[in-house]
């Protein structure tokens, strides 16, 4: 079949992107699915800066590329073998899948399933299909979604069904910003109730930490950023305080208000100086927990003196270090419970016309969870 996707051909353009158009609406060939894969028609795809840094190069992948990996969808048809999806269900998709028998995926780990990770670094579908052509010419996969299409084939694996009476286009979210920042904190940093918690970087991913870190009992949430519109949002989401990252006393002011450091820091930012504001503003035997997404060749310069005698944990969290099957639903109710309002942090929807100029407002910093709405 014929579909409309947004697809990148070079990286590294300038901006603006409404401009310099890197991504290119093309008409792709999309093959059947085969064994063990769906063929959904997406509702809603989020822009987040893990397809940003595609754009820009800071994480490179193969090209001709057809870009993004948070998303709702309806599955349309499924292949041999797929019997528990029918067509009409909404699924919200998962950019890591899991195999369930790699050794990560044994130990209850599957955000780091070996299979998917090579998958998904070479471009394709979970198992090495390719699904999608242009002119002849294969194109390659994000995360095995290449959400910013019309329709797309996914394996089974990266399809959770949503059964739960939520707005299909909000269902989006959970795939990435949800699944990341929720988890971040109920997962990996495992945050108690009467604790301190401070989020570093108020995206999406960002917000939703500090949601989680607000419904988890956090006594004290501060809000870390550059923007003060994103800091005024997070104050009318339930953060005690919120400090500018750009006050030469920023650590100063934090830890004063937290009398001597947060027993959670949370870095989204993905940038060494926001690692090194996240980690200064962490109390003796407190855990900084890092979800953003730097440059491969970034280094953080730890003090390892400090990690010892102040007995810190730095943890790393890949997609919250989630069970997608089991998460998914859970922040789902939650969200229905009034306990993580999600829908707060939805900016603006855009046609797949217009996603380069998405990409523009979401590159200046100002901008909320805006979705591509097919």
């Amino acid at each position: 079949m014929l579909i409309r996707s947004a697809v990148l051909h070079e990286m590294n353009a300038a901006t603006p992107f409404a401009q310099t158009r890197p991504l290119r609406i093309e008409e792709l060939e999309l093959d059947e699915p085969g064994p063990g894969q769906v063929l959904v028609k997406m509702v809603a795809a989020g822009l987040c800066h893990s397809d940003l840094s595609v754009i820009t190069g800071v994480r490179p992948r193969p090209l001709p590329l057809a870009l993004g990996h948070e998303a709702s969808a309806r599955v349309v048809r499924t292949g041999a073998g797929v019997t528990d999806l029918r067509a009409g269900d909404l699924v919200v998709l998962i950019f890591v899948p899991s195999c369930g028998h790699c050794m990560p995926c044994m130990q209850g780990r599957p955000a780091l399933c070996e299979p998917a990770a090579e998958a998904n670094g070479n471009g394709t579908l979970f198992g090495g299909d390719k699904r999608l052509r242009l002119r002849n010419t294969a194109v390659y996969h994000h995360t095995g979604v290449s959400a910013f299409s019309d329709h797309a084939v996914v394996s089974r694996q990266s399809c959770v069904k949503v059964d739960a009476d939520i707005d299909p286009v909000q269902a989006a979210m959970f795939g990435c910003a949800v699944l990341t920042g929720v988890g971040a904190v109920i997962n990996t940093a495992g945050a108690q109730a009467g604790s301190t918690a401070a989020v570093v970087g108020l995206g999406g991913v960002g917000l939703c930490a500090l949601l989680a870190a607000v419904a988890s009992g956090c006594r004290q949430v501060v809000a870390v950023d550059i923007h003060d519109s994103k800091l005024a949002l997070a104050r009318s989401l339930g953060a005690s305080a919120a400090v500018n990252a750009r006050d030469p006393d920023a650590v100063e002011q934090i830890r004063a208000l937290t009398h001597g450091g947060v027993d959670y820091s949370f870095e989204m930012a993905g940038s060494v100086p926001s690692m090194e504001t996240a980690y200064s503003i962490t109390r003796r035997g407190g855990m900084t927990v890092t979800a953003g997404l730097p440059a491969p060749t970034d280094r953080w310069p730890l003090r390892q003196l400090s990690l010892v005698v102040e007995e810190r944990t730095v943890k790393g969290s890949y997609i919250g270090s989630c069970v997608p099957v089991r998460d998914v639903p859970r922040y789902i109710a939650m969200y229905l419970g009034g306990q993580l309002p999600i829908d707060r942090l939805m900016g603006q929807r855009h046609p797949l016309d217009d996603i380069n100029a998405g990409f523009d407002r979401l590159n200046s910093g100002e901008s909320l969870r805006d979705v591509i709405v097919f």
